[in-house]
C-alpha cells in the first residue's frame, strides 16, 4: 500500500555534496512524519533526520549544521540534502515513513565518502 523509492546516493570525495530523494506512494504521505536512517557496515542502524508533516525538524548531533531534511507534499517526496560530507557518513541510508498502522521503509540508497 505504501512504497518508497530512494535515490540519489553515489561515491563523492570528503568535502562534497549529494542530495537524496525519498518518492513515496499512497495518501498518506502528507500526514505522516517522516524520516532518514542509516546503516553502515557492522554497525546499527541510526536516525539521522526526522521532519513532521508541519515542517518541524530534528538531527543527529553527528549532522547537524551539514544536514537538511525537507519534504515536497505536492510531490509526495522527501529529500537529504547532504553537505561538507566525511568519510564517517559513510552508509546505506534508508527513507522511512511513520504512518499511523506502522512504519515503511525504502530498499535503501548507497552513500561512500572517499578520496
Amino acid at each position: 500500500q505504501v512504497q518508497l523509492v530512494e535515490s540519489g546516493g553515489g561515491l563523492v570525495q570528503p568535502g562534497g555534496s549529494l542530495r537524496l530523494s525519498c518518492a513515496a506512494s499512497g495518501s498518506i504521505f502528507s500526514i505522516s512524519p517522516m524520516g532518514w536512517y542509516r546503516q553502515a557496515p557492522g554497525k546499527q542502524r541510526e536516525l539521522v533526520a526526522t521532519i513532521s508533516p508541519g515542517g518541524i525538524t530534528n538531527y543527529a548531533d553527528s549532522v547537524k549544521g551539514r544536514f537538511t531534511i525537507s519534504r515536497d507534499s505536492a510531490k509526495n517526496t522527501v529529500y537529504l540534502q547532504m553537505n561538507s560530507l566525511k568519510p564517517d557518513d559513510t552508509a546505506v541510508y534508508y527513507c522511512n515513513l511513520n504512518g499511523v498502522l506502522g512504519r515503511y521503509w525504502g530498499q535503501g540508497t548507497q552513500v561512500t565518502v572517499s578520496s
